[in-house]
């Protein structure tokens, strides 16, 4: 048989048009998708805040009010603009000012008298302590970080899952475990690393990794599709 009829070395035919159709459409999706949900997400936060600050602000002050005041002082049809964005503006520079207030003598007072109260009512008090302590986790200033990436073994020997040190165990903790160097770590669910497991293991069961945390946190969402090949090291602060 004459090599070009062999059916086995014959070149691979070119994908017809339907098919390359439907590989520029997929690619097309990953450039776009995820630059539409970032702008949708901006647009749906800024449009939420303005829907909670605008309540609070006169209706003489508000953005159509003033356009019609300044261009339409003939009378005309009335302007309508949905313009976006105002509110988060004066969202920021309240907030700005609260917080200035609140560093001083005065603002941190009037703070304390008001939890005090707060603290006498039940079912306030939980809702206002559980809010808070999840306000001063998220915008903490102080770096609260994961120090480096690991691999611990979970759920059972042989099973390697990708964690993050936190960091040494302290307090009653390590009291109560055994005379060796205990690490606290956490262990993040896929694809949602928001959720996990807290666990405390000795150091020796702990194997770190050279990739630093970001990289790592990509490796977790993504279900191990996104490999961080040369991802920049993590120094190793924990020793």
């Amino acid at each position: 048989m004459p090599p070009e009829n062999d059916p086995l070395i014959q070149p691979a035919r070119r994908p017809g048009v339907l098919a390359r159709t439907r590989s520029n459409f997929i690619a097309g999706l990953v450039i776009i998708a995820p630059i539409a949900l970032t702008l949708w997400l901006i647009y749906s936060v800024v449009g939420l805040i303005d829907g909670w600050v605008w309540p609070f602000v006169p209706d003489q002050y508000h953005p159509n009010a003033l356009l019609n005041r300044w261009f339409n002082a003939d009378g005309g049809p009335p302007i309508t603009m949905d313009v976006r964005g105002v509110g988060v503006v004066i969202f920021l520079l309240f907030t700005i000012i609260i917080g200035w207030l609140g560093k001083g003598f005065l603002g941190r007072s009037a703070l304390r008298f008001a939890e005090r109260f707060v603290d006498r009512m039940p079912v306030v008090r939980s809702v206002y302590n559980g809010a808070k302590q999840i306000a001063e986790t998220v915008f903490s200033q102080r770096d609260s970080s994961f120090d480096r990436a690991c691999l611990i073994e979970y759920p059972r020997k042989g099973l390697w899952a990708v964690a993050f040190i936190s960091t040494a165990a302290k307090g009653e903790v390590l009291e109560k475990l055994p005379g060796e160097e205990i690490l606290t770590v956490f262990l993040p669910t896929t694809p949602n690393p928001t959720s996990g497991f807290l666990l405390f293991l000795p150091r020796k069961d702990v194997i770190f990794l050279d990739m630093n945390v970001e990289a790592a946190a990509k490796l977790v969402i993504s279900a191990g599709l996104v490999y961080p090949q040369d991802a920049p090291k993590t120094p190793d602060i924990t020793d």
